[in-house]
């Protein structure tokens, strides 16, 4: 696969407060060498669409309520697409007076919201890749995560090039990972089953990324899967789907930043309490997860 370069730039308008670095910051932690690069001033990622490749950069512009997007892709007709998927992945739509209005009636939220009122939705690129990512991610830490997904993208991602002549992997596609051999980068036995039955089912239609899906309906799919509980569900609802009102209520980090007395409260009791925060939990997790670092 070889990507032949066109390059077009674009301005994407939001609506103020918007905390682009908080969300360079979650990315970078994640970045995937190879696919994402992330600095103090930008995220880039190479990618496929139709077996055409591609890549893009997204940084900020200093003098409006914008970012700005630069796309080097061969056929410009799928543009429209491209953008569709920035702004969803930079949560560039949000109204944050209307969400900080129902998360700040009261607290653990009423402060956080105050402290960090640009707080958006980190989301994906593409639902597979966090999916997988999000299985990697079980019970290990982030940086381990990425050090899994790096060398699946080795083993299992097509080779490509860039209109420059350098080469590199793509994160791979449900049919590359669908009968892999997924021992081979580090995973056990229970993990690679769940990440080959993951990308079966997507091959097979079970399982899919509409964003305009019931969020209800989504987790109950999803956790037919062998190895997907109702935590992974949720999060790759959050990530891939942007739902706003994802909530992975078992969550041993959550269910600590709201206890009063140090012991984690159950997921039961962060679940009534997160009833007021509707239809918007899944912000209320990004602020909880950031007062907890």
């Amino acid at each position: 696969m070889a990507a032949r370069g066109r390059s077009r730039r674009f301005r994407l308008p939001y609506l103020a407060p918007y905390d682009f670095k908080a969300l360079l910051e979650f990315f970078a932690r994640r970045a995937i060498p190879g696919v994402e690069q992330v600095d103090a001033d930008s995220y880039f990622r190479r990618f496929a669409i139709d077996g055409m490749s591609g890549s893009l950069r997204v940084s900020h512009i200093a003098d409006g309520d914008a970012l700005a997007l630069a796309v080097e892709f061969p056929d410009m007709a799928y543009l429209s697409d491209i953008r569709a998927r920035v702004r969803r992945m930079f949560d560039l739509d949000a109204d944050m007076a209307t969400i900080h209005a129902r998360l700040g009636r009261k607290a653990p939220l009423r402060a956080l919201v105050r402290r960090h009122p640009g707080q958006r939705l980190p989301g994906g690129w593409d639902g597979f890749e966090i999916a997988v990512r999000a299985v990697l991610g079980q019970q290990i830490s982030v940086a381990a995560a990425r050090t899994l997904a790096a060398r699946l993208v080795q083993r299992f991602g097509t080779e490509t090039r860039t209109a420059r002549g350098e080469t590199f992997h793509l994160f791979p596609a449900p049919p590359d990972l669908a009968e892999a051999d997924l021992g081979t980068i580090g995973v056990t036995r229970a993990r690679a089953q769940t990440l080959r039955g993951l990308a079966q089912a997507l091959c097979e239609g079970r399982v899919d990324f509409r964003p305009d899906q019931d969020l209800e309906q989504f987790v109950q799919s999803w956790v037919q899967l062998p190895g997907i509980g109702p935590w992974t569900a949720h999060y790759i609802a959050m990530r891939a789907l942007s739902h706003a009102d994802a909530f992975p209520a078992a969550d041993l980090v959550l269910r600590k930043a709201v206890s009063r007395d140090g012991l984690p409260v159950s997921p039961g009791q962060l679940q009534r309490m997160a009833e007021t925060w509707r239809p918007w939990r899944a912000y209320a997790v990004l602020h909880l997860w950031r007062s907890s670092s």
